[in-house]
């Protein structure tokens, strides 16, 4: 095992699940939360501030500041305190309150929004309070995982070459959309590297990414209020959209065989399994990438009451919470 100095300095890139046997032959799970920000968005929040640093962009008086449903505040937290700088994370009230109390206990100042903005949403709205907190000190830095091509690059760099590692053979990829951050930097390195597998990205109901209409979404993590800049819709193959009941209940499925996994993951394994029921191709081997554990999910995803009260007393019983958007065309 490593001695390391800093929490960035270890991720375990090279855990997979093996979901043949209970879910889907062929199926594997990728899975990124077992390191100390507990999730795969430390690996973002190291390659932002790393490249903050090299441009000479933080002073030793710096304050980072940042917009997250969660993961990336607590792993912006993690590495921010280890560098010795001040971090702000500004989140929604769909952030866990455990995620919340795992960035205050890392020192870092957490705001709550909760009201949306008219046209971006919550996410929406937290961006534009980092907006007043730039203009009001200007010691802050944005590391804005939204643009900031440091966010594709982490999963470019360490995400997608141990997948191709451990799978040469790789026939498909599904990955969630978020800032689309890793869904872009593990589909550029498949391409450049020339695998034929398919990108399949995973987003949730009331996503405006791939251009279905806004909604409501309870579970943070997946999906957004505007375009990810991020995104280049060529690189591609086909979306699903998730049901936020359906993550749920695939939540619960995979902690009945003892994998306590995220909301995240949720969706992007309900989603894997319904193209893969839906399409003619059944492949040899496929990955679907899993964000984080699950701990951070237990007053809400594996809460009954907390599932009753958004989503109706029938929300735990199976039911066709997935489906595939319109057919896309490619974009450069």
């Amino acid at each position: 095992m490593p001695v390391i100095t800093g929490p960035h300095q270890y991720v375990e890139d090279d855990l997979f699940i093996d979901l043949g046997p209970t879910f889907h032959p062929g199926l594997h799970l990728k899975c990124e939360g077992f390191n100390f920000g507990g999730s795969v968005k430390l690996k973002v929040a190291a390659e932002m501030v790393d490249r903050a640093q090299r441009s000479g962009v933080l002073r030793p008086d710096s304050i980072l500041v940042e917009s997250s449903s969660g993961n990336l505040g607590v792993a912006l937290s993690a590495v921010a305190a280890n560098r010795g700088l001040g971090f702000v994370c500004v989140t929604d009230s769909r952030c866990n309150p455990t995620t919340v109390a795992l960035m205050r206990a890392l020192g870092a100042t957490v705001h709550v929004v909760t009201t949306p903005h008219p046209t971006g949403g919550l996410v929406g709205a937290r961006v534009a309070l980092i907006r007043e907190l730039l203009a009001a000190d200007d010691r802050c830095v944005w590391t804005n995982q939204y643009a900031n091509p440091a966010n594709w690059t982490a999963h470019y760099r360490r995400t997608a070459p141990a997948i191709l590692h451990r799978f040469p053979e790789l026939e498909l990829l599904f990955v969630g959309a978020g800032t689309t951050g890793t869904l872009m930097g593990c589909a550029r390195y498949l391409r450049d590297t020339g695998s034929s597998a398919l990108i399949i990205a995973v987003d949730t109901h009331g996503s405006v990414s791939f251009g279905g209409p806004p909604g409501r979404r309870l579970i943070p993590g997946l999906g957004m209020g505007f375009r990810p800049p991020l995104l280049d819709r060529s690189y591609v193959d086909d979306v699903v959209l998730v049901d936020e009941a359906e993550t749920a209940r695939t939540c619960r499925a995979l902690a009945r065989q003892g994998f306590l996994l995220g909301g995240s993951t949720g969706t992007v394994v309900a989603g894997a399994l319904a193209w893969l029921a839906g399409s003619a191709r059944q492949p040899g081997t496929a990955v679907a990438i899993s964000p984080d554990l699950g701990e951070r999910y237990l007053q809400t995803v594996y809460d009954d009451e907390w599932l009753r009260a958004g989503y109706g007393p029938d929300v735990l019983e199976p039911g066709a919470g997935t489906r595939r958007p319109e057919p896309m065309t490619a974009v450069g």
